[in-house]
């Protein structure tokens, strides 16, 4: 929902002049509707109070905010394309021909470092199956911050299969996907454009519905009709709406409201990453204790645990002189396996080498589709357990949190997942143009060329009383230090708009 949904006729033909606001830009005032007038409905519903306000926001948030959402929404569905693309071009390396029993992982890892001498070694992922090949994970110099290089192994023959650059699980072109989705490959700059997005999707989301309600509950006073026409009125479209302008309102609003649940668990998710506000989440979880519990990896007693998160983070060297010696000294890497599996891991299952001598191995399950498991361990260098962390004893909000940014991922559910991504970005797409194609239609009458159409009305500030006031303004300053991006965003919408209002003001006055 990016741009107003009411459709109220009468607000939006009319041109009088409120002769209780000062004059300038778009001193816009209703008509006096009964069930709009706040002041004769004052005390009795709160929402003739706050619809101007409400219809303000949501229009120039759908006006400026609505181009990064269509960017998100572009770069959203052309990721859910993402794993059977990557299943396909990179089938060679995944894929191999079973021919009689595996080697070790040692030779698997020695072959691996033959091919790639540079880089620490920082996971090393067991085939899921008999027909895939082994991954060693390098770190590179020569790719960009943040990614790996992938080396992957033939498990019979201990060749080398071929490598790719990869970030966290995703391959080459998968990861680029990922990449254009997150920041259209600008860095921190271009993380801004997503973190706003997804700041302001789920106001202009809520804002919207709230209009809509608020106009089908006008209908049903005005027209009369019980809560099952209500209910029908909001989630189909108004096909047999002479005015073209209020076909096009009613398809977007109800198209908004099929895609909302969506639409807000994609905000959410999405802030989770996002670089100011995802700061600020990730210390709420810490202090409500919702992180992702690991197991400790140190073997010093009574030491503190290094942490080594089962998503992939990056171990060190064993020693200084032989840093590959941690995959053939004690158990080594086969011991671990070996550990792995006799505590009930399951596939996929990744490894990491110790950070340093004073620490042990991780091995963790990591399986990211319905139903997830992420039970894990750390295995010392003789291959006896120091630690055990199951899925199970993991906090619900941890849980939620992770199926949440899956589901966000296109993962949690497989292809039903991907599907229904697909459709949200393009419910996403729809609901944009079309509110772009409201603003356009909302044009003066007779007007030719480039000319938009009128903003929503002014003033909604002040027909608030005071307390409502302080208390959205207290609001608002907690959401905008939650959510920076949307905070900074908001005061300079307010600025830019109270700047053009005095202009205006001026131009009238002289």
């Amino acid at each position: 929902m990016s741009l107003p949904t009411d459709v109220s006729t009468r607000v939006d033909v009319s041109t009088a002049t409120s002769p209780a606001a000062p004059a300038g830009l778009h001193q816009v005032a209703p008509p006096h509707d009964r069930a709009q007038d706040p002041v004769e409905h004052r005390g009795r519903t709160w929402w003739p109070l706050i619809r101007p306000l409400v219809l303000r926001m949501h229009f120039y948030a759908g006006l400026l905010v609505a181009p990064f959402i269509l960017v998100a929404s572009v770069t959203g569905l052309l990721y859910t394309l993402a794993p059977q693309v990557e299943q396909v071009a990179y089938h060679d390396l995944t894929h191999v021909t079973p021919a009689g029993p595996r080697v070790s992982y040692a030779e698997q890892v020695a072959a691996a470092r033959q091919s790639h001498p540079g880089g620490d070694i920082v996971r090393v992922d067991v085939p899921q199956a008999g027909d895939r090949s082994t991954r060693v994970v390098f770190t590179d110099e020569t790719v960009p911050a943040d990614y790996d290089m992938s080396v992957f192994v033939n498990p019979y023959t201990a060749t080398v299969e071929g490598q790719v650059r990869s970030f966290g699980q995703w391959l080459g072109f998968r990861a680029w996907l990922d990449e254009l989705h997150r920041n259209l490959h600008l860095g921190a700059l271009g993380r801004s454009y997503s973190e706003l997005a997804a700041s302001w999707l789920w106001v202009v989301a809520l804002g919207g519905l709230m209009l809509w309600i608020g106009r089908q509950t006008r209908i049903r006073r005005d027209r009369g009709g019980g809560r099952l026409g209500f209910a029908r009125r909001l989630v189909t479209p108004d096909l047999a709406a002479r005015r073209r302008r209020l076909r096009v309102v009613s398809w977007h609003a109800v198209i908004g409201v099929w895609a909302l649940l969506g639409v807000l668990a994609l905000s959410v998710s999405g802030l989770t990453w996002s670089r100011f506000a995802g700061d600020h989440i990730g210390e709420v979880r810490t202090a409500l204790s919702w992180s992702e519990p690991t197991p400790s990896t140190s073997l010093a007693p009574g030491g503190v645990a290094a942490e080594h998160s089962h998503h992939g983070a990056h171990g060190g060297s064993a020693t200084a002189t032989d840093p590959d010696a941690v995959f053939t000294d004690g158990a080594g890497v086969d011991g671990v396996v070996a550990a792995a599996r006799e505590a009930g891991l399951g596939d996929p299952l990744y490894l990491v080498p110790p950070a340093d001598a004073s620490s042990a191995w991780t091995a963790a399950e990591n399986k990211r589709s319905w139903p997830t498991r992420y039970d894990a361990i750390s295995v010392d260098p003789a291959g006896g357990v120091v630690d055990r962390v199951d899925f199970a004893d993991w906090p619900l909000m941890a849980k939620v949190t992770d199926w949440v940014i899956g589901a966000h991922m296109g993962i949690l559910f497989g292809i039903v997942n991907q599907v229904a991504l697909a459709m949200l970005a393009i419910g996403l797409i729809v609901v944009t143009l079309y509110g772009y194609r409201m603003w356009w239609l909302r044009r003066p009458r007779g007007a030719s060329g480039l000319r938009f159409g009128r903003p929503a009305p002014r003033g909604g500030l002040r027909r608030l009383p005071w307390p409502a006031l302080a208390a959205l303004v207290t609001l608002a300053a907690v959401v905008g230090w939650f959510v920076p991006m949307l905070g900074v965003s908001l005061i300079g919408f307010v600025l830019v708009d109270a700047a053009v209002g005095i202009v205006r003001r001026r131009r009238r006055a002289g």
